[in-house]
């Protein structure tokens, strides 16, 4: 029998907020959460010595301080000291998860029903901890001083996974993902296909980042791929590049059978938030960091979620899409979407509704896929599709690409009736082309 796979919980940290209810409210709110350089805690510090490799009026995705009050039996004081902003986030933002889909009991593991190498763990990251890589460095290079014990397992990509691995006691497979800003969504390929696989019954996934270092900005700037007035406008006329942040995100994906003998055991309070019926993913095999200009890998990688699910391409009611801003990658995009999604075999085109969260929390870099595929489901459940901020002039397609069924969304969210499938979309760098296929959960 097919093993299908739910999501019975999701968190989020972001720009918007520390929370996934602070963070969909403020994105259906246009709030504006990008922060100036200058008013960055660490600036003096940090920013300021290298301000002429800078972007002029820098601004940035910064999210507020974590309240770790709200989660302080979570971590020992040596965890404090052992472990990097991304390990902390990551697993406070499972701890969140793992309470909404009822996984943990008083002591913060798993219950007696919960077999633990049954739970996987896939957590990735697009870079490393930049921070503490460079703290370290310099510290060597220019006092000579010996790193600390702790540097290696800080910075090793796979130590997120197994911090949130030890941390809740998941003895399942644990595997780290690292595609660029294909990251979030390949997380949650990895621990779908660990569920349809029978390696496990339930998947923690997530993605994290924590890359708001001067190297880093200074990196994309000298790549020419961040946004020189740091506005992110994805799908408008002046976008000119992509605005950078941090943030994490987290969800529990678990077997339809198994999250159903719970409910039926006398679980009540566990909820489907939504069902994962398809994953597509290609290569580009073309430019180190431009995509194809007339987006065939990603044309490939949603016609594959589509074709693995049995879903046609009129059944599809909205894409939630990777639009970070750039000139080529919106429109490569927006042209496979159009090209891919377009029913010609019917004279009557049902919306196909389009938006990209980055307008209003910049780009999350690896945690962009993760936090994106929460909002997507938020959008099934709710049946509100979030605007696309800062798009005010929308880009011109081929006349060739050109689909009716095209409606970008912008000025303000919108409300859509029946809406029952909804995609994902992710792109990195290197050509890494990804596509999730969401379905509302129906009874």
């Amino acid at each position: 029998m097919s093993r299908r796979v739910v999501i019975t919980g999701v968190d989020c940290i972001t720009p918007l907020g520390n929370s996934v209810k602070e963070s969909w409210s403020n994105l259906l709110n246009s709030k504006q959460c990008l922060t100036e350089i200058s008013h960055l805690p660490n600036y003096k510090t940090l920013f300021e010595p290298h301000i002429k490799h800078l972007p002029t009026g820098l601004r940035v995705g910064k999210c507020k301080p974590y309240n770790w009050n709200s989660v302080n039996t979570l971590f020992t004081s040596q965890d404090h000291r052992r472990m990097s902003s991304m390990m902390k986030t990551t697993i406070a933002a499972t701890f969140h998860a793992l309470n909404q889909a009822r996984l943990l009991d008083t002591n913060r593991q798993f219950p007696e029903t919960i077999n633990p190498h049954r739970v996987s763990t896939s957590v990735g990251t697009g870079l490393p901890a930049i921070h503490d890589i460079y703290e370290e460095s310099i510290s060597m290079a220019l006092k000579n001083k010996k790193p600390s014990p702790m540097f290696i397992p800080k910075v090793l990509g796979n130590m997120i996974a197994g911090a949130v691995s030890i941390k809740f006691n998941s003895k399942g497979p644990s595997q780290t993902i690292s595609t660029a800003c294909a990251t979030g969504n390949n997380s949650i390929m990895d621990g779908y296909h660990n569920i349809k696989n029978n390696y496990s019954d339930v998947a923690i996934v997530g993605a994290t980042e924590d890359s708001l270092h001067p190297l880093t900005v200074a990196g994309f700037h000298r790549l020419k791929s961040l946004s020189t007035t740091s506005n992110s406008r994805p799908f408008d006329k002046g976008r000119d590049g992509f605005v950078i942040s941090e943030g994490t995100g987290v969800m529990i994906l678990e077997e339809l059978e198994h999250a159903k003998k719970r409910i039926h055991s006398g679980q009540s309070n566990v909820k489907i938030l939504a069902e994962l019926v398809g994953c597509g993913l290609s290569s580009d095999a073309y430019h180190i960091t431009s995509p194809m200009e007339n987006g065939k890998g990603a044309q490939f990688s949603i016609e594959m979620a589509l074709r693995n699910a049995n879903v046609t391409v009129d059944e599809v009611n909205y894409v939630n899409a990777h639009a970070t801003s750039t000139p080529v990658g919106d429109l490569a995009e927006l042209m496979a979407i159009s090209k891919t999604l377009s029913d010609t075999t019917t004279t009557h085109h049902s919306p196909l509704y389009i938006s990209s969260n980055k307008g209003s929390m910049g780009h999350l870099l690896g945690a962009s896929g993760l936090v994106e595929s929460i909002f997507t489901v938020l959008s099934l459940q709710t049946g509100i599709i979030p605007h696309t901020l800062n798009l005010k002039e929308e880009l011109e397609l081929p006349s060739e690409s050109i689909s009716s069924r095209i409606k970008l969304v912008k000025g303000n969210p919108i409300k859509v009736e029946n809406m029952r499938y909804a995609i994902s979309n992710s792109f990195g760098f290197g050509g890494v082309n990804t596509a999730l296929l969401f379905k509302k959960w129906e009874q």
